[in-house]
């Protein structure tokens, strides 16, 4: 083992961690990591399968005077996040993650560290090394794809496993066991506009929507955070038709899982009224700083010239229908879970604005725990854009994982850590998509729990693993095994 990690417990999960950061894994690029999974469980001659899809299960038998213990599944994903930093030379196929240690956290030199989910993956390669844990029946199922849609759960094989309790490890925060996550389903609502001329004399500028902090659609739609797609309705209700101003193309969001933090507008304006409509819009940016407070404090609302003429603008009716659609579209938290104080159980998102050419396209993303409230929730909005003369498409999403607080490998889970450490440990679900609901739902009656290490700044070059987290994760994981 390098400097880095040498004589860190325990050595056999950060052994395997190490390998892991030398191995191309990008989402959709796991062929490489897939082999070093096989070829450890060839080494102990231990029976494999891959699917098509890629996802890999693992068998290993119970050890001595283990054998009637309740099968266990311990699940975990092969693909990481690959983002650096502006200026970090490191190429993702050939390069291995630099490693580094800043106290109890293992980072990376500017690139992400790919502890979510290689933490997890490395302790199940552990736990099949191991020879000294009292364990019953374990399958160590690695699926691939997790980051970029869940696809390797989606398409994992139905009879892949035989277990049907499931620990897994791709939670990111010690001392917490989740027992549920929500489903996700997409929306996108479309309307045909038709285009006139802009008025004579006009010149073209753009009303653009900035500075908020956006974020997670799931994890933080319940923050008093501003939306930008809705901000730049609310702007254009009130302002378009007292100032004539003649919208050629609206677009904002990127993504159908962020909340958006722009949203801009491309019109057409008499420049005589520029000076009033820049002075209503310095005003409006201090009305929405105090609306928001420091929930969302950089919010600003600019008006910018713009290059090039962007052509024919949306007829004043058509212009007029698409704002009504977008200011009163429903966003945010619908409602609350009644069994875990806190947690979001459904909410809506309004999350992309796009204008392809004489269409107007809104996508929206809707999140429950509950199945039968994920569909409810697709059905209003159905019905939303019906009202509205709006053409709408919508996936089948993928489901939830909706919480059991009666489920028996919970009630062990809480005795064990208990035995270890002096305390339950906190029981918490997230708003938030895991693969647990998708294996749930294709492997009726499996009992599963979620935890994990405390890992910081996931998804991002700010990525860390607390050391002593990990070794607390593996004392947990141990005595789950050992006591099931």
């Amino acid at each position: 083992m390098s400097n880095v990690l040498a004589k860190l417990e325990p050595q056999g999960l950060w052994k395997h961690f190490e390998e892991l950061t030398r191995i191309p894994r990008c989402s959709k690029h796991e062929p490489a990591v897939a082999q070093y999974v096989i070829g450890v469980a060839r080494r102990l001659k231990l029976e494999h399968r891959q699917d098509k899809a890629g996802n890999i299960v693992i068998r290993k038998p119970a050890a001595k005077g283990r054998s009637k213990a309740p099968g266990t599944v311990l699940q975990g994903h092969l693909d990481m996040v690959c983002e650096k930093n502006e200026g970090t030379k490191h190429n993702f196929a050939m390069d291995p993650i630099r490693i580094r240690r800043d106290g109890d956290r293992i980072t990376a030199d500017g690139t992400t560290l790919g502890a979510d989910n290689g933490i997890g993956v490395a302790a199940a390669l552990a736990v099949m090394e191991s020879a000294a844990i009292a364990h019953g029946p374990l399958e160590f199922l690695f699926t691939v794809d997790e980051e970029t849609g869940l696809t390797g759960a989606f398409d994992l094989a139905g009879d892949m496993l035989t277990g049907r309790r499931m620990l897994n490890m791709d939670s990111e925060e010690e001392g917490a066991v989740y027992i549920g996550c929500a489903g996700g389903l997409t929306s996108t609502a479309s309307k045909k506009v038709s285009r006139v001329a802009p008025g004579e004399g006009k010149k073209a500028y753009r009303l653009k929507v900035t500075g908020l902090k956006g974020g997670h659609s799931g994890l933080e739609i319940h923050l008093p955070r501003g939306n930008a797609i809705k901000l730049l309705a609310r702007l254009l209700w009130t302002f378009a038709a007292g100032y004539e101003m003649e919208v050629a193309v609206l677009q904002g969001g990127s993504k159908h899982n962020a909340i958006p933090r722009e949203a801009t507008a491309v019109f057409y304006l008499d420049p005589k009224r520029l000076p009033a409509l820049k002075k209503d819009m310095k005003q409006m940016t201090q009305v929405l700083r105090s609306e928001m407070g420091s929930a969302d404090p950089g919010v600003e609302i600019l008006v910018e010239s713009v290059p090039q003429s962007p052509g024919q603008v949306i007829n004043p009716f058509d212009l007029r229908a698409v704002v009504n659609f977008l200011y009163c579209a429903p966003q945010g938290v619908l409602a609350m879970s009644p069994d875990i104080p806190g947690l979001v159980q459904s909410s809506t998102n309004v999350a992309v604005l796009d204008t392809r050419n004489d269409v107007v396209v809104v996508t929206m993303s809707h999140r429950s725990a509950v199945e039968s409230s994920k569909r409810d929730i697709g059905n209003m909005v159905a019905s939303y854009c019906e009202a509205h003369h709006f053409a709408m498409e919508q996936g089948s999403g993928y489901p939830g994982w909706q919480p059991n607080v009666k489920s028996p490998l919970l009630a062990e889970a809480k005795k064990v850590h208990q035995k270890l450490f002096g305390a339950e440990p906190a029981v918490k679900a997230i708003h938030a998509g895991l693969e647990c609901g998708i294996i749930g739902e294709k492997f009726p009656g499996m009992d599963t729990i979620s935890f994990g290490p405390t890992i910081t700044g996931a998804h991002s070059p700010d990525e860390a693993v607390s050391i002593t987290s990990v070794a607390n994760f593996w004392k947990f994981l141990v005595g789950l095994l050992e006591t099931a």
